[in-house]
């Protein structure tokens, strides 16, 4: 049996199209023409004997084997990923403290930061997540290094506009329509919270009543209520649990910022470095869906 070699640059070409939801996307990221893609899957499907898309409507989807294959591929390039930044990387010692919201936290702390420690063993890593307010409040103090936060209209001296999401309303996809005649039942972090002082603005701006129907001090909180049915809420998709969905017919909401900030101008390597892995985590895993 003929034994095969992927192509790394292939692979990426395929995770990064379909992480995209378009391959001319791909091609204008990876810097490359569209038709240089095209060639690449084709070579791809050559290799692996079975056509790994197929057509749908305007766009491509993956085939079964091309699932399986996304899966392995995304193994592949991390290991890959890995593999350089702790070649390039292998010299850097020191700690670096990180803040997060929890929106981030399932996709951010196994992949970028559990990378990040196996590349750089020499490397103290501290996380935490926590609420807008504590995260730029710990950035002025000198207590984190970088924070991820939302834009709540206070800038830091070091911070960097990395994406605009839309606000979203969250409910389960397969629950009972809203009443409109009874008040929207809301599930809602405890005050002061951005996404909940939206909520309520819009909910008073179309004159729809409401109600607090759950509040808790954690955004996993919030999910298992709104899983459980109790009320619906407002987040941007990162992280929205596969269990929950978008909701349609209720008032418009705006987007918002999401920004990183540095503690210092000049950090150190070993911040600088996790700094750029965060950035190009966040372009591939926004990138394609929301407005940067």
């Amino acid at each position: 049996m003929r034994r095969i070699s992927f192509d790394l640059d292939v692979l990426r070409t395929l995770v990064t199209g379909i992480e995209l939801g378009s391959f001319a996307k791909a091609a204008d990221r990876l810097g490359r023409s569209t038709s240089a893609v095209s060639a690449q899957l084709k070579k791809l499907e050559e290799q692996t004997g079975a056509p790994v898309l197929r057509k749908a409507g305007r766009g491509m989807v993956l085939t079964p084997a091309g699932e399986v294959l996304l899966g392995y591929a995304r193994r592949l390039l991390a290991l890959n990923d890995e593999a350089a930044n702790a070649v390039r990387g292998a010299e850097l010692s020191g700690e670096v403290r990180l803040g997060l919201q929890e929106d981030f936290a399932e996709s951010l702390l196994p992949t970028v930061l559990g990378g990040f420690a196996r590349a750089h063993p020499k490397v103290r890593v501290q996380a935490r997540l926590a609420r807008n307010a504590e995260l730029i409040e710990q950035i002025e103090r000198g207590k984190l290094d970088l924070a991820l936060a939302w834009d709540g209209g206070k800038a830091t001296s070091h911070s960097r506009r990395l994406a605009r999401l839309p606000m979203q309303w969250i409910g389960r996809g397969d629950g009972p329509a809203l009443d409109a005649d009874e008040p929207v039942p809301l599930a809602v972090l405890e005050a002061p919270c951005l996404m909940r002082s939206t909520a309520i603005a819009a909910l008073d701006k179309a004159r729809r009543p409401w109600r607090i129907a759950f509040t808790s001090p954690s955004l996993a909180g919030i999910w298992a209520a709104v899983d459980a049915g109790l009320g619906v809420t407002v987040r941007t998709s990162a992280g929205l649990p596969e269990r929950l969905a978008v909701l349609p017919g209720l008032p418009k909401l705006p987007v918002i910022g999401l920004d990183l900030h540095r503690r210092d101008a000049e950090p150190a390597g070993s911040i600088q470095r996790l700094e750029s892995l965060l950035q190009a985590h966040l372009r591939t895993s926004l990138g394609g869906r929301r407005t940067a």
